[in-house]
């Protein structure tokens, strides 16, 4: 007891001399301040005043003064006593009762603070009603973990900031930075506020608890902004942050929610937007350990799994339960020895008190579009722990926070013959990159700029001239493209049948008129687009191949092309030179929108809801005018009736055509050269493509922005379509088909003209399809239709549908077609009776006038002055009524 009073007294008399190595220093190696004594440095000052008003030094010289006689003191004071009259002697339960009335009345009225404890005296229930003020605030001081480091630690940033030589994993990793970074975590998540001054991490809170989930997403830019030191710790020492991040945002959570720990057992700080994204190729031995972001496609996932959090162990000899263990992620904890009987072993797990946590492992790989060229796509292992399992599956292309860790992998010792480690990345925060995504990320500006474009009155015709605008003409292709990414409308009614909304393309014709090219702006463009070769896929690679899993041994889903492009587009090349067995894999991608698979014992179906697009070229390499399309490519019926747009691209002789091509290829070249930035916006008026007269293309990252927008904010709605005119359509379609045996018109075709129209309304940003998108769907599909015809039906059905055909073009449009034929039937007469075409041809203006009549166009003079008119090298002779071209 002597020693104990002794140490007490050394702690806490202020004449004690305190020595530098003392235990009570805050941290090792730090020069103090002259205290007069150590623990007023570490408590303050005040805590030691409050102590000496208390009490007195009872051991001193005068002790024997304390036992004098001092009769003043020796007699009850008189007030409140009541001698008067003989009271009858108490029993003992209306004594209890008395004195109970008593403590409560004192208790109401504060009394009762004395030194003395009045249930020492008495047996009270209520024992922890009052307590000497010492001994409340040291138990406080307990309770609170040394709450007032708030107020006392004043020099706290520079404190924290200054290491004192050790690295930050040690330093955060020590009692006081540990407790200060907790604090001050504590502090941001409790009073960071917005710029509109609402709280944020309060509202975040009370939404993760409405859906019972434990991960709080914590932004790394507001953390940065606000608690700078953490920022610069957290990617240094990332477990060990995190570690202490998930204590403190636990006590915030359980302030607000006090019962949710019934809930959740722990809450997970997820850190998102930290500034670097690293490439999966660029991580080196710099980043092991560190906190990374980087993003892939998911190629595979394992299953979910428990995995051992907690453990405790059964001593198989006496039953004693060991622990719990505490287990890491690299290697396996066991007990030594058992601290009841003390024996070796052997110890089995105890099922049901140890405490299991949800593992998946995931394989990301760079995305198709980032690798570079000639090199193959590098992949990753990711394990995702706790409540981020199942968050993404294989196709999706992901951004991944985490911590970048090497474990020992003893095959790869056993291949390599000297210590190598596997690279692990342990995620943290798992974000998918899909159009809600990147929506999100829009800014006003994009949204201001968007909602403008979509009032312009040709905002159809500018996003047609938008397309591609690198290559020349195909105004067709460029049409039937951007129809295709903006994509018509999915329903599915009931759930029961399921009807496609995404338009397939089918590009067929003579080489050199730049399909590939369309292919790669299109993977350019879109948001999510996968790009593969006719003879480089296979059936398995397009769709979904088994495979077993190195590590468990086990048949795994890896998936194809097709389902890695889902809610994307696939662009196939070369589709003519796939193997019969492997294009009639994806019949029941192109209409179903699955891909259902029955290898190694897994049964199962997966989602490929992506727009197809693909080139081909006819047999032979040429497209033969005289033939039909069928007998033009080697494609089945069923699958070209799954295409909704076939664009025939022929590369027909026309002189002029020829000479405005070479120009523009010329000036596109020069005006591309990398020596030639200066003056690449001087070149730009000569370079006009046709039939855009008046119209501003769309710069393309703002294209970009539109096709998201449109595709995830517009979805129109068929109240008002005129279904008169679409049945029309079909029947007389269906009765062409069947008189000039092309390509059969069926049902698929009037759900085409469906999801061009809803695709036509999308590009306008209108909620419901009106009759001009009904009129450019029926435009579009006539178009096809008659491209695909032999060249001796084409002019008849041109006739037919004239009226159809006519919509939304300029007259001048018209009027040149119809020139255009009058000097091919001149030219074709000048060789067959001269033997060569002249350089001059001469057309009579009435021809052209009763061709025009035919066309309902009556006024001409507006055509002889446009520049579409002087551009293809016509001129107007009005003297002689003849209209020229030279050549």
């Amino acid at each position: 007891m002597a020693d104990s009073s002794e140490s007490f007294t050394m702690a806490t008399s202020p004449n004690q001399t305190p020595r530098r190595g003392d235990a009570l220093t805050s941290s090792p190696g730090r020069d103090l301040p002259p205290f007069d004594d150590e623990s007023e440095g570490l408590l303050g000052t005040d805590v030691l005043a409050e102590e000496e008003e208390d009490g007195e030094d009872l051991m001193g010289d005068d002790l024997e003064r304390d036992y004098r006689a001092i009769p003043e003191l020796d007699v009850y004071e008189r007030d409140g006593l009541d001698d008067g009259e003989d009271l009858e002697d108490m029993t003992a339960s209306q004594r209890a009762e008395a004195e109970r009335e008593m403590r409560r009345r004192d208790h109401a009225e504060g009394l009762g603070q004395g030194r003395m404890r009045m249930d020492l005296l008495y047996e009270s229930d209520d024992e922890d009603e009052e307590r000497p003020a010492r001994k409340r605030r040291l138990a406080e001081r307990a309770a609170d973990g040394a709450a007032e480091y708030d107020e006392e630690m004043i020099e706290s940033i520079e404190n924290l900031e200054d290491m004192k030589g050790h690295s930050v994993r040690e330093w955060v990793s020590m009692a006081a930075p540990r407790l200060e970074i907790y604090h001050r975590f504590k502090n941001f998540l409790r009073t960071h506020v917005d710029e509109h001054g609402h709280n944020v991490f309060k509202e975040k809170i009370s939404d993760m608890c409405k859906e019972n989930r434990e991960s709080l997403v914590v932004n790394y830019e507001n953390l940065a902004a606000r608690e700078h030191v953490l920022a610069y710790f957290l990617p240094e020492a990332p477990a060990e942050m995190l570690k202490i991040f998930d204590e403190a945002a636990k006590e915030v959570v359980l302030s607000m929610y006090p019962k949710y720990n019934r809930i959740a057992k722990e809450i997970h700080v997820r850190i998102s937007s930290l500034p670097l994204v690293e490439e999966l190729r660029s991580l080196r031995q710099l980043h092991l350990n560190q906190l990374i972001r980087t993003s892939g496609v998911v190629t595979s996932c394992t299953g979910v799994l428990p995995q051992l959090s907690m453990v405790k162990y059964n001593c198989n000899k006496c039953n004693f339960i060991l622990g719990p263990f505490f287990q890491s992620q690299n290697q396996e904890v066991k007990p030594g020895s058992c601290p009841e009987c003390q024996s070796m072993g052997p110890f089995e797990i105890n099922m049901e008190e140890t405490v299991y946590q949800n593992y998946q492992r995931i394989t990301i790989q760079e995305s198709p579009g980032k690798v570079a060229a000639g090199r193959l796509p590098r992949s990753k292992d990711a394990i995702l722990l706790a409540d981020l399992v199942d968050s993404c599956k294989p196709g999706d292309e992901i951004e991944l926070t985490g911590i970048y860790h090497n474990n020992y992998d003893g095959s790869l010792n056993t291949a390599n013959g000297f210590p190598v480690f596997a690279t692990v990345i342990m995620a943290n925060h798992v974000t998918k990159r899909d159009n809600k995504v990147a929506v999100g990320e829009l800014t006003d500006e994009d949204m201001k700029a968007i909602v403008m474009l979509s009032k312009d009155e040709v905002i159809g015709e500018r996003i047609f001239a938008s397309i591609a605008p690198s290559i020349y003409g195909h105004e067709d292709i460029k049409r039937g493209l951007a129809l295709a990414l903006f994509g018509g409308e999915a329903k599915n009614p009931g759930g029961k049948h399921k009807v496609r909304g995404d338009i397939n393309v089918l590009l067929c014709g003579d080489p050199g008129t730049a399909k590939s090219q369309f292919l790669k702006y299109v993977e350019k463009v879109s948001s999510r687009a996968i790009f593969t070769t006719g003879q480089g896929a296979s059936a398995v690679g397009l769709t979904a191949y088994v495979q077993r899993n190195p590590v468990s041994r086990e048949w795994t889903l890896e998936a194809g092309a097709l389902v890695l492009a889902d809610r994307g587009v696939c662009l196939i090349d070369e589709f003519d030179k796939m193997n019969e067995q492997d294009r009639t894999s994806i019949h029941e991608a192109m209409e179903q929108q699955s891909i259902s698979i029955s290898k190694a014992g897994i049964v199962t179906s997966l989602q490929a809801r992506c727009t197809i697009i693909a080139a081909a070229n006819p047999i032979g390499g040429r497209y033969d005018p005289s033939l039909t399309f069928a007998e033009n490519v080697d494609l089945s019926e069923p699958i070209v009736s799954r295409f909704d747009v076939l664009c025939v691209v022929r590369d027909t002789i026309d002189a002029v055509q020829d000479e405005l091509l070479a120009r523009f290829v010329v000036a596109s070249h020069v005006k591309n050269h990398p020596s030639n930035k200066e003056n690449a916006n001087e070149e730009g008026d000569e370079t006009c493509l046709p039939n855009t007269f008046g119209v501003d293309p769309i710069p393309q990252e703002l294209l970009k922005k539109y096709i998201i927008y449109a595709k995830e904010r517009v979805h129109p709605k068929l109240n008002q379509m005129d279904q008169d005119k679409v049945a029309k359509m079909y029947s007389d379609l269906r009765k062409e088909s069947m008189a000039t045996g092309s390509i059969p018109i069926t049902v698929r075709h009037i759900e085409s003209m469906i999801r061009m129209a809803e695709a036509h309304a999308r590009i306008h940003l209108r909620d419901y399809v009106m009759e001009d998108d009904v009129n450019m769907a029926i435009r579009v599909m006539l178009e096809c239709f008659i491209d695909t015809q032999k060249f001796s039906i084409m002019r008849s059905m041109r006739k037919t549908f004239s009226r159809y055909l006519t919509f939304k073009r300029d007259n001048n449009e018209l009027l040149l077609f119809v020139l255009k034929q009058l000097v091919a039937e001149q030219a074709t007469y000048q060789r067959n009776r001269y033997g060569a075409q002249q350089d001059t041809i001469e057309i009579p203006e009435k021809d052209l006038v009763d061709k025009a009549r035919q066309i309902n166009i009556h006024n001409m003079s507006a055509f002889y002055e446009s520049d579409l008119f002087r551009i293809n090298k016509f001129t107007h002779d009005v003297r002689r009524k003849l209209i020229v071209q030279q050549f």
